[in-house]
């Protein structure tokens, strides 16, 4: 598989299989991904991974935890303008007609969503943390680390979906992964073989055409 079959390969799935994830698949997958470009080879990523019993635990100790938290950072800017609020809109709407929920259905909606929480049934699940110094270049540092990481799971026939919906539950992650003070939560990344029949997995999020965000000199 070249680079750019895995781009066009990777995509967010929303439903795994219960096949388990060999802990030294992860390990050669992390290894590969920390030679992502970070500025002045600060590489300011800390991961921590859930898997196997880990991940059962993990799972044991959440349902115990206050449901939302806070968080930390916004996920999304107030008042998202135009084009980007209306490619967030189209892509959740598109997401819900796979999974035939419908837009009045607030419940149903709603349990679609804490099912972030179980990681969508993916057998094991890294989480991004920063050191808290860190700023925007750092951040971005983080999201090629992520992109890398998740272009290498495709390649190695893996499913990944990243999840930011970990940002409103970071102190019950923070408690469990032993995370110290100094390091805030950027997301986790469900990691697993993607359930080929799950009609949620057919979603396809759309890009822009090229001539909408590009300028040529």
């Amino acid at each position: 598989m070249n680079v750019v079959d895995a781009v066009q390969k990777r995509t967010s799935i929303r439903q795994f299989t219960s096949q388990e994830v060999p802990e030294r698949d992860l390990r050669e997958l992390l290894s590969n991904a920390s030679y992502a470009p970070s500025g002045g080879n600060v590489q300011p990523w800390r991961i921590y991974v859930v898997h196997g019993e880990s991940m059962v635990r993990f799972k044991d100790f959440l349902s115990t935890q206050p449901p939302l938290d806070a968080p930390e950072y916004e996920i999304y800017p107030p008042g998202l303008i135009e084009p980007y609020r209306t490619n967030r809109f189209t892509v959740g709407e598109q997401m819900y007609a796979t999974l035939g929920i419908e837009r009045e259905d607030k419940k149903g909606r709603l349990t679609q969503m804490m099912r972030n929480a179980d990681f969508f049934g993916a057998p094991a699940a890294i989480f991004c943390y920063l050191d808290r110094q860190m700023g925007p270049p750092q951040w971005s540092d983080c999201g090629m680390f992520l992109q890398t990481f998740m272009l290498l799971a495709t390649e190695n026939g893996l499913a990944t979906c990243a999840q930011e919906y970990w940002s409103v539950r970071h102190k019950a992650v923070s408690a469990f992964v032993g995370a110290p003070d100094n390091e805030i939560l950027f997301c986790g990344v469900a990691v697993g073989y993607a359930d080929t029949e799950a009609p949620v997995n057919t979603l396809r999020s759309e890009r822009m055409p090229v001539e909408e965000w590009v300028t040529f000199l």
